[in-house]
C-alpha cells in the first residue's frame, strides 16, 4: 500500500479539541464559531475551487506550461474538447468518452445514414452513455447549451435589462434540472436498441440498468423478459436493479416478496454469484414489505454469512430500520448486537445507501450511544458522515449526555466537543442549562454564557430568558453573585444595542425584574434602580413581581438605604401593585425614617 507510511503517522497524531476542522486555516477569525458559520465557510471554501477548475477547463490554452513533480493526473486540466474531426468510429468513440450525449447520438446517426457499421462494442458504448444520463444532456453540454442560449436573449432583446430579462428563464431552467431526467417513451436510448443489427447480453442488461434508473421500471422488466426469450444471461448489477425496482412493480407484500425470490432463483439459475449490493437491494425492498420483511429479513443475512458475505453500513441500517421505524413497534435487543458487530469494524464504502442513517441516539439509551460513538470513531468510519450531519450526530449525542449524564461527564464531553467535533446549536446550549440546573452547578453558569457570546446566540431570547431565570432563582455567595450580575451587565448591554443591520431585543417584565435583581444582589444599587427598575419600568409598562421588589428592598436594608425603599414604595404605589401597603409597612417598622421621609 502507497500510503502504508503516511496511515502510520497519521495514526500517531490525537486529534486537538482546541482546534477547529483541518480545512480551516488557523486563525482566529478565520476559523467558524456556530454551525451557520461553518457552512458558510465550508462553501465558501469549496466555491472558490470550483471556480479555480472552472478557470481551468475554460481556459485550458493558458495553462499549458503546467510541469509538476511528482506528476498526479487528477489535478491537471482536462482535455474537454474533441481532437478527432470527421465522421467516423474512432470519433464516435472520443466523443462517447468525453461524455457528449448529443455529440454522439448525431454522429452515430450520420455513420448509420452513410452505411457505414459500427461496432457492437461502440454501440454498447453508446447505450451505456444515453441510459446513464437518461437521454439526457451531460453536466458540460447543459451549461454551454445555457450560455448559447443567454447570448441569443441578448442579442434577441437588447433593450431589456439583463437581469430582468434571464431571471425568470433561469429559475424555470433550474426547476427542470432539480426534477431530474426520466425515460422517455421512444427516446434515443431505444430507437438506437431498435436498429441495432446484433444485441448481446451487455445490449440489454445496460437498458435494463438504464430504465430503473430513470423510472421506467415495467419497461425494464418487460426488457427482462426479452432477454431471457433471446437465451442470454443478465448480470449481478442488473439483478441488483431489477430486486431494487420490484416494490414499484407489485403493491402487496406478499407479491413483492414472491417477485424478489423469483430473481434471486434465476440468478442461481443462470450461475451469477450475488454480492453485497445483492442483499442490500433484497434488504431494502424487504423494507416496504411491512411484518413480512421483518420476519425474512433476518433469514437474509443469515444467506450471507452462509455466503462469507460481511455486511456494510447499508446492511445494518436497513435492518434496524425495519425494527424501529415506528412506536408501535416494541424495541427488541437486535440493536445490541449490530453495534456489537460495527463498533469491531472499520467500514469502508461500498454501497451509495452506507452511512446514510445510523442513529442511536433518538433512542434515548445512553449506553447504545456510547456503542455508536466507539464504532463511529473506529478507524475512518466517521468520514461516512457529511460535515452537516457529523454536526447533526454530535448535537444529539450532546443533548442526550445532558439529559442522562452526569454533571462532570457533560462539561467534559463539553469542553472537548464545542467548537472542535461540533458546533452547539441554542437548543444544546438549552440542554446544557437544564443539566447544571438538575446537577445544582449553578456556578458555570458565566463560562457558559462566555461560550454564548463566542458563538454568536448572545441575541436568543430563549437562552437570555433561561440564563436569567436561573441565575435570579436563588440566593448564592457573594463570589457568585458577583459574576452573575457581570453576565446581566452583558445582558442589559446586548438589550441596548442598536443599528442598521440589528433590530433591537424588546425588554420583557421577566427580564427586567431578573437583571435588577441580580444587581441588587451583587449590592449594585445604583445599577438596579436608576438604570433598570424606576427608568424601564416605567417607559415600557412593564409589572416587577413580588420576588423582585423583595430582593429590592432586602438589598435597601442591607445598605441602610431608606431613600431606595421608599423610591420602591412609591413606585410600587404609582403601578397600583398590592405588595405596596406591605413594603411601606415594613419600611416605617424597620428603617429609621425622618419626618421628612415620613
Amino acid at each position: 500500500d502507497k500510503l502504508a507510511v503516511l496511515q502510520t503517522l497519521a495514526s500517531t497524531v490525537k486529534r486537538d479539541p482546541t482546534a477547529a476542522h483541518y480545512m480551516f486555516p488557523d486563525d482566529p477569525y478565520l476559523m467558524p464559531k456556530n454551525a451557520a458559520n461553518f457552512r458558510l465557510f465550508a462553501l465558501s471554501k469549496e466555491s472558490g475551487i470550483n471556480a479555480a477548475k472552472f478557470i481551468i477547463k475554460q481556459f485550458p490554452q493558458y495553462f499549458d506550461k503546467i510541469s509538476v513533480e511528482p506528476d498526479v493526473p487528477c489535478f491537471m486540466p482536462e482535455i474537454l474538447t474533441p481532437q478527432i474531426e470527421g465522421v467516423s468510429e474512432e470519433a464516435l468513440k472520443e466523443r462517447i468518452h468525453l461524455r457528449r450525449v448529443k455529440e454522439s447520438v448525431d454522429l452515430f446517426d450520420q455513420l448509420v445514414q452513410a452505411g457505414t457499421p459500427v461496432s457492437l462494442e461502440t454501440t454498447n458504448s453508446l447505450l451505456d452513455l444515453l441510459c446513464f444520463y437518461g437521454d439526457g444532456e451531460s453536466t458540460q453540454e447543459k451549461e454551454e447549451e445555457a450560455k448559447k442560449e443567454e447570448a441569443k436573449e441578448d442579442l434577441e432583446e437588447p433593450g431589456v435589462n439583463a437581469s430582468e430579462q434571464k431571471a425568470p428563464k433561469r429559475q424555470f431552467r433550474r426547476g427542470l434540472q432539480s426534477s431530474g431526467p426520466r425515460w422517455r417513451e421512444n427516446n434515443n436510448a431505444e430507437r438506437i436498441f431498435r436498429i441495432m443489427p446484433e444485441r448481446n447480453a451487455h445490449s440489454y442488461c445496460t437498458m435494463i440498468r438504464g430504465m430503473v434508473k430513470h423510472g421506467a421500471f415495467v419497461q425494464a422488466y418487460d426488457m427482462y423478459i426479452d432477454l431471457l426469450n433471446e437465451r442470454h444471461k443478465a448480470d449481478v448489477h442488473t439483478f441488483n436493479a431489477l430486486i431494487s425496482a420490484v416494490p414499484h412493480l407489485k403493491d402487496r407484500f406478499l407479491e413483492r416478496w414472491a417477485l424478489a425470490k423469483d430473481f434471486l432463483n434465476h440468478m442461481a439459475q443462470q450461475e451469477v454469484q450475488p454480492n453485497l449490493l445483492t442483499f442490500n437491494a433484497v434488504l431494502k425492498t424487504l423494507r416496504r414489505c411491512g411484518g413480512l420483511g421483518r420476519n425474512m429479513s433476518l433469514l437474509v443475512i443469515k444467506e450471507m454469512e452462509a455466503l462469507g458475505i460481511e455486511p456494510s453500513l447499508a446492511t445494518y441500517e436497513h435492518l434496524l430500520f425495519m425494527f424501529y421505524r415506528g412506536v408501535e413497534i416494541h424495541p427488541s435487543g437486535i440493536i445490541s448486537d449490530v453495534l456489537a458487530d460495527v463498533e469491531k469494524r472499520s467500514f469502508t464504502p461500498q454501497d451509495p445507501d452506507d452511512g446514510r442513517d445510523f442513529n442511536c441516539c433518538d433512542l434515548k439509551d445512553i449506553k447504545l450511544a456510547y456503542q455508536l460513538n466507539k464504532a463511529m470513531e473506529k478507524g475512518d468510519n466517521w468520514k461516512f458522515l457529511s460535515m452537516d450531519r457529523l454536526n447533526i450526530y454530535w448535537s444529539k449525542f450532546f443533548s442526550l449526555l445532558c439529559m442522562m449524564e452526569q454533571i462532570d461527564v457533560v462539561l467534559k464531553w463539553y469542553k472537548e466537543m464545542s467548537c472542535s467535533l461540533f458546533y452547539p446549536s441554542p437548543k444544546n446550549i438549552l440542554d446544557l442549562l437544564q443539566a447544571l440546573d438538575a446537577a445544582n452547578h449553578l456556578e458555570s453558569i458565566p463560562s457558559v454564557w462566555e461560550d454564548i457570546k463566542q458563538m454568536g446566540f448572545s441575541r436568543r431570547p430563549e437562552l437570555l430568558e433561561e440564563l436569567l431565570s436561573l441565575m435570579s432563582r436563588e440566593q448564592h455567595p457573594d463570589e457568585i453573585q458577583q459574576a452573575f450580575a457581570k453576565c446581566a451587565e452583558d445582558i442589559k448591554a446586548v438589550h441596548e444595542q442598536s443599528g442598521r443591520e440589528q433590530v433591537q431585543l424588546e425588554w420583557t417584565g421577566s427580564t427586567l425584574g431578573c437583571i435588577a435583581l441580580l444587581f441588587a444582589r451583587a449590592g449594585r444599587t445604583q445599577d438596579a434602580w436608576y438604570v433598570n427598575m424606576m427608568e424601564r419600568f416605567q417607559q415600557i409598562n412593564r409589572i416587577p413581581t413580588d420576588q423582585v421588589l423583595d430582593g429590592f428592598w432586602n438589598c435597601a436594608k442591607q445598605t441602610n438605604c431608606p431613600d431606595e425603599a421608599i423610591k420602591l414604595v412609591k413606585l410600587a404605589a404609582s403601578l397600583g401593585l398590592p405588595a405596596s401597603q406591605r413594603l411601606k409597612s415594613r419600611t416605617e417598622e424597620e428603617f429609621e425614617l425622618s419626618e421628612k421621609q415620613k
